[in-house]
């Protein structure tokens, strides 16, 4: 959790989301265009331990500052705002830092004052307010108020339109000899609760992985983006290989670069096809 007094060191306990998207937008102005005379992107790319290959991708992007950002924060145990502001003084881009402070400042001091109220008692009375977590239990088929609460193996993250290949997944992985045990939002989760809450719980205390089942529905999905976003917040870099993508049909968007730093279970491709599930099934079962 970060920490949010007034101290200098605290930033580097802020992640990169607590930057909003006007001060994101003043770093790409800066950084975007190729300069000769002060450090561009690609400087501030390489020093944060990105390789050639993955610097000329970005190079044909049409935001290359934007897709730095956003692959840093995916794979790195270190991407905070404390870390952003080290790069940039490394690379001689103190004009950036003293431009961009005060913004920078401001979003620390909204994205600190967000994670208190967060903590802070609900002023409803909880038993009529649908947002607050039901300490534990209560949330799933399977919880028993009385004792522990319902564990998974798996949370998938899907959209709709992707329900009949999770119904796949259900198969093959539940009704197996495999015997996981995968968490389907519209299947265990009981009506009548903030959708946002049950979900951070769910994906935070109840699953061990979160299955990401990826199609071009996926990305037009703003449940789906929050989950995974949120699950890559509780594990930055995937150094507990919490995240699996899973992609079973062809797409005609571009994969989702936030994710393109993990490896991916692909049911598309025939010479493959016969593995799949196991392969799936031995990454879910992993302590």
């Amino acid at each position: 959790m970060a920490c949010c007094d007034k101290s200098e060191t605290d930033l580097w306990t802020i992640p990169l989301i607590a930057l909003n998207v006007s001060v994101r937008k003043k770093l790409e102005l800066y950084l975007n265009p190729r300069n000769m005379v002060a450090a561009d992107w690609m400087v501030v790319a390489e020093t944060m331990g990105f390789n050639y290959l993955e610097i000329q991708n970005y190079e044909a992007t049409n935001n290359p500052t934007r897709k730095v950002l956003e692959g840093w924060q995916a794979r790195s145990t270190d991407a905070s705002v404390g870390k952003l502001l080290s790069v940039l003084t490394e690379v001689e881009r103190k004009d950036i830092v003293e431009d961009l402070r005060p913004l920078i400042d401001e979003d620390v001091r909204k994205y600190c004052e967000s994670l208190k109220k967060k903590s802070e008692p609900p002023v409803q009375v909880n038993d009529i307010d649908s947002c607050v977590p039901r300490d534990r239990v209560g949330l799933t088929l399977e919880d028993d108020p009385d004792g522990a609460p319902e564990l998974f193996d798996a949370f998938i993250c899907y959209c709709q339109s992707d329900f009949e290949f999770v119904h796949e997944m259900i198969r093959q992985l539940e009704q197996t000899d495999y015997k996981l045990k995968l968490c389907v939002f519209d299947r265990d989760v009981l009506p009548g609760s903030c959708v946002w809450t049950i979900t951070s719980e769910l994906i935070e205390r109840r699953c061990k992985r979160m299955v990401v089942v990826i199609s071009d529905e996926y990305l037009d999905s703003d449940a789906c983006d929050f989950q995974t976003k949120f699950a890559l917040s509780l594990c930055p870099g995937a150094r507990n290989k919490r995240l699996i993508p899973v992609i079973y049909k062809s797409m005609a968007k571009p994969f989702p670069s936030i994710l393109r730093f993990l490896t991916i279970c692909d049911y598309t491709r025939p010479c493959t096809q016969a593995w799949f599930w196991v392969r799936l099934a031995k990454a879910l079962s992993q302590p």
